[in-house]
């Protein structure tokens, strides 16, 4: 998306349409890169609030960067680093607890600028390998690492410039113990008068019109469980609330229709696609149920790594809005949710006790959002749609453990597919950026891998997986709301675990 930065002059930009949460979208990918390049780099004084007060930091921003581009077209900075100066009285809390050397993560954010219009990208995942601290002196830490896309949709010279810093600084002793406690986080603000731009872009061309959107309340409609309700999740009757995607649809083609009567060639046949990109995290936790156990199991709560708005299509002409994102699980550094124990009814009579764990494969899951615009209520569809593996293991059947094995598990990876539905006007139901609840099925494949001394793989298919080739397993999942990087101090910051929907 194209973002019009004259209606977010003079206050911060953070508004949504639909599901698609639009945070400080100076961010907004295109599909070409710019030939012509710059080394840029600026030097920053900060005030670093530490315990033992204020601390003057001195910062030095570099990064590749071209020296001109087209409305839309991509900018990716390369070769991003950031050298942080510690002085010896910035380092006192660290010799203290008798550290050897410090590391740090680092989070800056950049204000993006074309004209009056400007917003904030941030620089995160910037991280300085842990350095030997001096015996003294100070100490500079220099933290790379890679950063967002950013792209203009507006002609004229734009300027990215550095603001405010987090630093995230972590202790360790000799032999790599960490200290006690082990580190420490630090915000920054650049001192007055430092507020000095990084590099300086020409941006030619005209963009594509986008007209911006009013944001939804920043009420979520609310979210919750009945601790006293069955545990197994019910499927509505159809599968899907009634008549939602019915309209949807209906208001798609009915606008696309009419526009092709009033004239075939007022539309493009291709609409071509802009990116506003930005990184949150959240949780989601819910039940699903196995057809042949007659029961349920918990899932999660997930974390979740989500990257918003790497595609956007604005289609003014059908009233339309398409956005797909990307959103990847994480389990101690593993892309899983959470191993669950579940006890089932095997065939009707045997209790089965297993723990269940949904391992997620290939690229990222997709979320895809489709929002009807010429309707006052903005009414969306959210398909979730992930590549997962099951695997078993710690089995008991009838109290007595049953050894499959390190690598029991489906023979290949299925398909989930979630959907949710809601409006942005009053916000209610499902939306990317407020959470809620989505509903679909699986297929589980086959089992392979299963048993040590003997073959339990047609044990476990014929247990667990689905009948021929019907989705059968139905899964209730509830979102909490996204807690956006470029928003640390929201209130859905951090993220917390939500309570699953039955």
């Amino acid at each position: 998306m194209t973002v019009d930065l004259r209606a977010a002059a003079g206050r911060p930009i953070h508004w949504a349409v639909g599901a698609t949460l639009l945070v400080a979208t100076a961010l907004i990918p295109g599909a070409e890169s710019a030939a012509a390049e710059q080394t840029s780099e600026v030097g920053l004084r900060y005030s670093c609030a530490l315990p033992s007060g204020p601390e003057e930091v001195a910062v030095l921003v570099s990064a590749v960067l071209p020296t001109s581009v087209r409305t839309g077209e991509e900018i990716r900075p390369e070769h991003v680093s950031l050298d942080v100066e510690l002085e010896s009285s910035a380092l006192t809390r660290f010799t203290g607890l008798e550290a050897a050397t410090l590391s740090a993560a680092a989070r800056l954010t950049v204000r993006a600028a074309v004209g009056d219009r400007t917003a904030d990208a941030s620089w995160q995942d910037l991280n300085a390998p842990a350095t030997a601290l001096p015996q003294e002196g100070g100490l500079t830490l220099t933290a790379t690492g890679d950063v967002p896309t950013v792209s203009f949709g507006t002609a004229g010279p734009a300027t990215l410039t550095p603001a405010a810093l987090q630093l995230s600084l972590s202790s360790f002793r000799d032999g790599g113990e960490p200290t006690s406690p082990p580190g420490l986080d630090v915000r920054c603000e650049p001192l007055p008068g430092e507020a000095r731009a990084l590099a300086t872009i020409t941006v030619t061309g005209d963009p594509e019109p986008t007209a911006p959107v009013p944001a939804p309340s920043p009420d979520p409609a609310p979210t919750g469980s009945d601790p006293t309700a069955p545990p197994r999740p019910h499927p509505p009757a159809d599968g899907l609330p009634p008549t939602a995607r019915e309209k949807i649809d209906a208001l798609t083609e009915e606008r696309r229709a009419a526009l092709a009567d009033d004239d075939p060639g007022s539309c493009p046949v291709e609409i071509p696609p802009e990116l506003v990109m930005t990184t949150a995290e959240t949780y989601a936790a819910g039940y699903a149920n196995a057809v042949k156990l007659d029961g349920a199991a918990a899932l999660g709560p997930a974390f979740m790594k989500v990257v918003l708005n790497k595609r956007y299509i604005n289609d003014s002409c059908a009233s339309t809005v398409d956005v797909t994102s990307e959103v990847d699980f994480d389990h101690q550094g593993r892309r899983q949710l959470p191993p669950t124990k579940a006890t089932f009814l095997s065939f009707g009579f045997m209790p089965t006790t297993a723990t269940m764990t949904l391992e997620q494969v290939g690229p990222p899951a997709a979320i895809h959002t489709h929002t009807v615009t010429n309707t006052p209520a903005y009414p969306e569809e959210t398909t979730v749609t992930a590549q997962l593996s099951l695997r078993l293991s710690d089995v008991e059947v009838n109290g007595v453990p049953l050894d499959v094995g390190p690598d029991c598990r489906t023979e290949r990876p299925f398909e989930q597919v979630l959907r949710g539905y809601g409006q942005s006007y009053p916000p209610a139901g499902y939306l990317v950026a407020y959470g809620g609840s989505l509903t679909g099925y699986a297929r589980i494949p086959p089992f392979e891998g299963c048993g040590v001394d003997e073959d339990l793989d047609p044990v476990f298919t014929a247990a667990v997986s689905s009948v021929g080739g019907k989705a059968d397993n139905y899964t209730k999942m509830t979102q909490a709301p996204l807690c956006v990087a470029t928003n640390p101090e929201g209130p859905d910051c951090p993220p917390r675990a939500p309570d699953p929907e039955r």
